[in-house]
């Protein structure tokens, strides 16, 4: 069995087509972030490409690097980390955002 199900992530009130898009949108703002991560750690390491990879990997946030991004979009889309914003009435489409505390 899958987890966590469709109807959790939905909560009844999406269809699986927004909670896709949803979650590739969400995996995508997770990729950007791994990659500005890893950007940011060659730079800092020694301003070029060639380092050490055990050093380049420790710098980066081990939640991105070990996951896949959509497993890890799921997963906080169904912790509420991340909402779905369905804007489909006002001619707008299904977005995720982060929730703001």
């Amino acid at each position: 069995m899958i987890y966590p199900t469709i109807a959790q992530l939905t909560k009844g009130k999406f269809n699986r087509y927004q909670l896709s898009i949803a979650t590739s949108k969400c995996a995508r703002i997770i990729t950007d972030e791994y990659v500005r991560e890893r950007k940011a750690a060659e730079k800092n390491l020694t301003g070029s490409k060639d380092v050490d990879r055990a050093m380049l990997e420790n710098a980066v946030n081990p939640e991105y690097r070990d996951k896949k991004a959509v497993k890890l979009a799921i997963d906080k889309i169904c912790s509420g980390e991340y909402v779905i914003v369905d804007k489909s009435e006002e001619g707008f489409s299904t977005e995720s955002r982060t929730v703001e505390s």
